[in-house]
């Protein structure tokens, strides 16, 4: 069975034709206001890729994806587990400048996901990445984009609640910032999940910095791969989730690796096989632009906006039996 947390007496404050009128007017509300805060335009984006190309996200390296063949050409395909790389790609192919960026619809399948009222097999993302320069590859220029992301969540609330007043949901729009050392430092006696679920209750909006390496302890945070990222400049865009009484990851996005951070990063990960993938290449001879980006689940912000208690009432996936009779008895309503 799928872990699941089952809230006392809870009822959602939407019905399911309510529920699936305020996913769209949230979308595209949300987009809205990320596209004025980021400078973005939307582009067409692939399900899946060449593996050969190195374009595809390793995630923390152990997902598999999902694979098969083309009878028409003879190869194989994988469909992707985010855009991270197909973005900057992407960027330097369509001719964007710097301060542009671009935004996408991302859907993936994450067949390895252990699934609860966050997590589930099928994902669904607005991907972005935004071209920088030298000037603006620094830690400052990071927190002033999540701030942007987090006033767009902020502003998609108000919205929403003066559509739908009653949904019960309060958001903080003051980012308190944090690396994961000073956050391991701060409780030293908790595992990563816990220091987070412990920071964020305390200051609601929360961004963790510095993902990838090892800390103090001997162990990351958390695992990043290490091409995509640099593990100096990036985080993780958390919320308190009062209803479930946790942390809520909405965005994980960073500025991402130049030549010396990727060299650096590949090394440290034992992943140096990686260097003569086209694009580690054309990263490593600097001929792709200097980015920022990340993802922001979908299906996350709308749980979180709507005030609803599992991820499986805002999209459709699959789950198993002794789950959905759970949520039945429980009155979480499963699409």
């Amino acid at each position: 069975m799928s872990k699941i947390t089952l809230p006392c007496g809870y009822k959602s404050s939407l019905n399911l034709y309510d529920t699936q009128t305020a996913i769209g007017l949230l979308k595209r509300t949300f987009e809205e206001r990320l596209c004025l805060a980021l400078n973005l335009k939307r582009v067409s984006a692939p399900l899946f890729v060449d593996p050969d190309t190195g374009l595809n996200d390793d995630l923390s390296g152990v997902e598999r994806p999902v694979k098969f063949d083309l009878k028409e050409t003879g190869k194989n395909a994988v469909v992707v587990h985010s855009l991270a790389k197909w973005k900057r790609m992407a960027l330097s192919v369509y001719g964007f400048s710097a301060g542009e960026g671009l935004y996408t619809d991302m859907n993936a399948i994450r067949r390895d996901e252990e699934m609860d009222n966050l997590h589930s097999v099928y994902t669904d993302q607005w991907d972005w990445e935004k071209i920088i320069t030298k000037e603006t590859r620094n830690e400052d220029y990071l927190k002033k984009v999540v701030q942007g992301i987090v006033g767009a969540i902020c502003d998609t609330l108000d919205f929403l609640k003066c559509r739908y007043p009653q949904i019960n949901v309060n958001l903080t729009r003051t980012v308190s910032f944090i690396t994961a050392q000073e956050l391991e430092d701060l409780y030293p006696n908790l595992t990563a999940k816990e220091r987070e679920n412990a920071y964020t209750k305390a200051h609601k909006t929360v961004f963790i910095m510095q993902i990838g390496d090892k800390l103090k302890s001997g162990k990351p945070h958390d695992n990043r791969a290490p091409d995509y990222d640099d593990w100096s400049l990036n985080g993780d865009i958390l919320f308190w989730n009062e209803l479930l009484d946790c942390a809520l990851e909405i965005s994980s996005m960073g500025i991402r690796v130049d030549e010396r951070s990727l060299d650096r990063q590949l090394r440290l990960a034992d992943a140096n096989e990686r260097r003569e993938l086209p694009f580690h290449k054309a990263l490593l001879n600097g001929e792709l632009p200097l980015t920022i980006g990340g993802g922001i689940g979908q299906s996350r912000l709308s749980m979180l906006l709507l005030g609803k208690a599992h991820i499986g009432e805002v999209q459709v996936s699959l789950w198993d039996d002794e789950t959905r009779k759970k949520c039945k008895e429980n009155g979480i309503v499963l699409l």
